[in-house]
């Protein structure tokens, strides 16, 4: 018997030393490479906004690449907020 896909969603926001450092197209490469929807962008405040759709698994291997983030940053805590799945499936996108 075949383990059926579970949709989530999460929304994080990623402190530390992750403007400057291109996390917004790592991040982006990494959602696109495990096939999940969604959005990143920098805030205002230094930190980094990411909100993923897709299957409970990618989603885990998302945020396990986003503890880390590329090798020039550094990533102090990310706040993670689960949601209910939307209607969306636009391809993962940085919004500028």
């Amino acid at each position: 018997m075949t383990k059926q896909a579970t949709n989530k969603v999460f929304h994080a926001i990623v402190h530390g030393r992750v403007q400057g450092v291109s996390f917004r197209y790592h991040t982006r490469a990494e959602a696109r490479t495990l096939g999940l929807n969604g959005w990143v962008r920098n805030l205002p405040d230094g930190t980094v906004e990411v909100l993923a759709q897709g299957d409970d698994r990618d989603l885990r291997e998302l945020l396990r690449w986003l503890k880390n983030g590329p090798p020039s940053s550094r990533v102090d805590t990310i706040d993670i907020d689960w949601r209910d799945p939307t209607e969306s499936s636009e391809p993962f996108k940085i919004i500028y």
